[in-house]
């Protein structure tokens, strides 16, 4: 679903109500705080455009909850029309660089930066994925390095604050990739990341000449080759199938959205960064990347503004 289709099929907040229910109670509503099915619905005219028009009220005496489609939800308490999110999520979920908080402040006449920024941030939380990947066949394993201001990915002395945030990717080729923020780039880091998100049976792991490699990769014995990045080679073998060009292309992605849309990103909020494009990516081949996602949206829990700009 593009973003014509939703503008034609959601025109008011009633048509993404609708959508909601049928998505989030297939088989008729239930109250989601006691399950129970007795419910009647709360007949209102709105006072204001961004208020929810279908409530319902739960008839279980020890409930007496009253509730919508977006009750507990990641839409929880936005006064945003569903109208305005239904349009941001196809523009994000089909931007192969990804869409800055202003870009959607300005597309879709949203009042103030912050309250875009606050949109994006929990659409981007809805994409979270933390379940293990078990990747297998061939895997291209790779760390870039984010933010900072020097070469490299150690900090100057007396310059704390430019350290570099280091990031995994595992790829498989022809298949789903995972990136990670880790804490640093040493080897027990490196392996428990690996060996979470890489199948036992997986067929050959392939990394550049980082020195941590070959001791991280033990527990896959024989099943790991690396590209001598050092000596300027960046492709060997008989048929070139030794490289890590296709996760450094995952990464080209991300860090070109960052200096061209972003133009920086926060350390505390790089992990929904990256949730976005590898969720993104992973669904590059899919015809409809906006109905999953926001299906997962009714799945996740809240995120207060007050999380999101915690310390």
């Amino acid at each position: 679903m593009n973003l014509i289709d939703v503008t034609q099929q959601f025109k008011t907040d009633d048509d993404c109500l609708a959508y909601l229910e049928t998505m989030r109670w297939p088989d008729g509503i239930t109250c989601p705080v006691c399950g129970s099915e007795r419910i009647s619905k709360i007949t209102r005219k709105s006072e204001s455009k961004n208020k929810r028009t279908r409530i319902y009220q739960c008839l279980n005496s020890d409930c007496s909850q009253q509730f919508s489609a977006t009750s507990g939800t990641i839409f929880n308490d936005s006064h945003l029309p569903l109208t305005k999110w239904f349009m941001a999520l196809a523009l994000i979920v089909d931007a192969k660089k990804s869409m800055s908080a202003n870009q959607l402040k300005e597309h879709l006449g949203i009042g103030s930066y912050r309250t875009a920024w606050y949109m994006a941030h929990r659409i981007r939380k809805a994409m979270e994925n933390k379940n293990s990947a078990n990747l297998f066949g061939e895997v291209e394993v790779d760390t870039t390095y984010i933010g900072g201001v020097q070469r490299g990915h150690q900090h100057k002395p007396g310059h704390p604050m430019c350290k570099k945030q280091v990031v995994i990717g595992l790829r498989q080729r022809s298949g789903d990739v995972k990136m990670v923020h880790i804490p640093n780039d040493k080897i027990d880091t490196l392996r428990a990341v690996i060996e979470k998100h890489i199948s036992e049976d997986v067929d050959v792991i392939l990394t550049d000449d980082f020195k941590a490699f070959p001791i991280a990769l033990r527990a896959f014995k024989g099943k790991h080759k690396s590209i001598n990045h050092s000596a300027g080679l960046y492709v060997t073998g008989d048929s070139g199938e030794i490289h890590t060009n296709t996760v450094e292309s995952s990464f080209s992605l991300l860090k070109r959205a960052i200096i061209g849309n972003f133009h920086a990103v926060s350390i505390k909020h790089l992990h929904r960064y990256l949730s976005e494009f590898e969720t993104r990516f992973n669904a590059r081949k899919a015809k409809d990347r906006f109905e999953p996602t926001l299906r997962r949206m009714l799945g996740v829990e809240p995120m207060p503004y007050a999380e999101l700009v915690a310390e």
